[in-house]
This record gives structure tokens, sequence and C-alpha cells, in this order.
């Protein structure tokens, strides 16, 4: 009689050994899941809650934002993130945009771009009803209730394709990193005699905006600017 045996995943290993309280080894295991090119949000989610428990500030908040990316509207994901931010030094506020841009923005980024397109196939579809409706409806009052349906169904897709567009184009551009140094210097220019800036701590989110040599220069959520040398962050994306 043979016996059949499977192989247990990374994923599936580091899970075991997280319930067990072994958190190294499940960091290990997932680790392995990612060095075969296997992502998930559910897998950047499990390694950030080993971090956690052994309070590594920064590999937590990058592996939390690095699920975020893949499943951004998720929110254990985000619970946890915010958790893991209370442990960081840094408190840098955040300071909202106003203006026309701030309304669009907070418009676009109720859904990922992916959602803002599948409402536009919604939309689409209903444009394509309503035109059906016109064109076979003999009665006059009819073929006018179903024209003025194509034309807000028309103008609602042209709205969520525009803010699929738009939302694409704000994931691209926007390149956030986290701060694994345990303390790095922003500078005024990218060399080291610049003037410092601020200083900040393992854990604290930055936008990168440019690179020049071994510096990237970044900005604080609170609007601040400054360069910083390239290993003493990581891109989340």
């Amino acid at each position: 009689m043979s016996q059949v045996f499977f192989a247990q995943s990374g994923f599936e290993r580091g899970n075991d050994l997280y319930k067990n309280g072994k958190y190294e080894q499940a960091i290990d295991a997932y680790n392995s899941e990612l060095s075969a090119k296997k992502h998930s949000a559910e897998l950047y989610f499990n390694l950030a809650n080993c971090y956690y428990k052994l309070n590594k500030v920064a590999p937590a908040i990058y592996n939390y934002e690095k699920a975020l990316v893949l499943n951004p509207n998720d929110k254990d994901i985000a619970n946890n993130l915010r958790f893991a931010q209370k442990r960081t030094v840094d408190e840098i506020k955040v300071v909202p945009k106003v203006g026309f841009a701030k309304l669009l923005r907070d418009f676009t980024g109720n859904f990922h771009y992916n959602t803002w397109a599948w409402i536009s196939v919604v939309f689409a579809v209903l444009f394509l009803i309503s035109f059906l409706g016109y064109y076979f409806s003999a009665l006059t009052l009819n073929k006018r209730l179903f024209f003025f349906g194509m034309f807000v169904m028309l103008l609602l897709v042209i709205i969520s394709v525009a803010s699929a567009a738009f939302e694409k184009s704000h994931f691209k551009n926007e390149k956030p990193a986290i701060v694994f140094a345990e303390m790095a210097e922003v500078k005024s220019e990218p060399q080291n005699k610049g003037t410092t800036v601020v200083v900040l701590h393992e854990g604290t989110k930055v936008y990168v905006n440019e690179k020049v040599d071994n510096w990237k220069k970044v900005q604080l959520t609170d609007g601040t600017e400054g360069w910083i040398d390239s290993d003493a962050i990581r891109e989340v994306k």
C-alpha cells in the first residue's frame, strides 16, 4: 500500500510556527515563499505580525504597508499597521492637502483603480441596456427616458474611467518608504556636509521624490523635505 506525502508550503509552515510562538522560524518560512516569488497580502500580513511580536518596528510596518498595497481595503491590515506605528519614536503630523486637488483625491481615493475599472464596466453595460431600450421602444416617453439614461450612464462611464486613470497614476507615482536605520539624518542637500533638516528613527514613513547617487530626496507627511542616505530606507513599492 503506497503512501502519498504532501509537502507543506512555506506559508503553511510559517503559520504553524507562528501559532507555536516560534516567530523567528516563521519569518524564515515566510521569506522562503517570498524568495520563490510567491507574493500575497496574507503572506506580508503574517510576516509583519511576526516582526511585531518580536518588537521589530521597521520590518513590521514595512510588511504591513506591502500587504496594504496588495489589499488596500483590508481593515485588519490597516488596524495592525496603526498599532505598529504607535511604537515609532517620531511623531510626524499629517498635513492635509487643500483645494481642488484634495477634493479630487478624496473622491477617487474611495476605491482602488481596479475597482474603478469594474465600476466603469458596469456603467458601460447599463449604457448598452439604455441604448437597446431606446432603439427598440415604440413609445415616445420610453425613448426619452432611455435617452436620458444613456446620457447619465455615459457621463458616469467617463467619470469612472477618469477616476481609474487618476488613481493608477497616483499609485504609480507615489513611492512610500520606511526608515530602517535606527537613526537617520535628513540633509538639506545630497551630501554629508549638508545641514541636518530633521533626524528620523526606524519605522517612520517617508515618500521618495527623486534620487541622486546614494541619496534620495524624501518628503514627510508634514511637508518637510530633505535628502536621506538610500541605505537608511526601504521602498515599499
